[in-house]
């Protein structure tokens, strides 16, 4: 998913990171994925995403298994 894609799907939500970007140092390097900077908002912005996020229906099958990709050893 590139940075557009973020832009319109956060902005659809009400939700405007002005710095959104590809880390340009990880996309450059070996990483199988590039670092993306979420970059700076003010205090309201950072409000309504934690809104947004939170009006979001909890599901354990996600976070169980983000926390077992987090778990995997990284392959190089």
């Amino acid at each position: 998913m590139g940075c557009r894609m973020w832009r319109d799907a956060l902005a659809g939500v009400g939700v405007v990171l002005s710095s959104l970007r590809v880390d340009p140092v990880t996309a450059a390097s070996d990483e199988p994925f590039a670092l993306v900077d979420l970059g700076r908002c003010n205090v309201r912005m950072a409000e309504q995403l934690t809104d947004v996020l939170r009006s979001l229906p909890a599901r354990e099958a996600l976070r169980a298994r983000v926390r077992q990709v987090n778990r995997e050893p990284k392959s190089r």
